[in-house]
């Protein structure tokens, strides 16, 4: 969101206006969790685990970051500082015992699992998506994803939603995501359509 407000500011009205999956988590961890389990928003310390330091960032960027009037997410650990302390600790994950997975919020949908991977925010929407309009699960084979002709570190891709074709590209990089958003830009000026109706960054 930051590198877009610097640099692609034509394309703000476009943004999705959800948050991301960590801060939704966050929110609803401080709120409806909170009610579950009869604690204060405030008595509450979320931390997430994410691959990107950015998220760092994201969790004190402004106003919208506090649902229940603290800060949703509380604190960013990224995966390398993680794997640090588990191993200064010297956890040995194989030495420990099995336990159950907890589910403090209640069942995941399938779609929920792929929001880590690149492009599995987008694929998650359009699987829900797909299953709210035509009442079936989308094939696991249905989102194909190739290469952008002549974007190098981009990928696309077309789904048919009963007969309505989205094609959809993922950008995972600043420098991929300028190369996507300057080809958005010139089909514009142009006067002609976007080459994708839906971009994950």
């Amino acid at each position: 969101v930051d590198y877009m407000e610097k640099y692609y500011t034509d394309f703000i009205p476009n943004f999705s206006t959800a948050k991301s999956p960590m801060m939704m988590q966050g929110a609803i961890t401080k709120t409806y969790y909170a009610d579950q389990v009869k604690k204060a928003a405030k008595d509450i310390y979320s931390v997430a685990i994410m691959p990107c330091t950015a998220k760092k960032y994201e969790i004190g960027r402004d106003e919208h970051m506090k649902a229940s009037g603290v800060n949703d997410v509380d604190c960013v650990l990224t995966t390398r500082e993680l794997a640090k302390m588990i191993k200064e600790a010297g956890i040995d994950f194989n030495e420990l015992a099995d336990e159950k997975v907890d589910s403090p919020i209640g069942q995941y949908s399938g779609a929920g699992t792929v929001f880590a991977s690149t492009g599995g925010v987008m694929e998650a929407a359009l699987r829900t998506a797909y299953y709210l309009i035509t009442k079936e699960d989308l094939k696991g084979d249905a989102v194909n994803f190739k290469a952008v002709r002549g974007l190098k570190g981009d990928k696309e891709a077309e789904i048919d939603i009963k007969g309505t074709k989205i094609k959809i590209a993922v950008a995972h990089t600043p420098s991929n995501v300028e190369q996507v958003m300057e080809a958005v830009r010139a089909a514009k000026k142009a006067g002609k359509p976007s080459p994708w109706q839906f971009i994950e960054v």
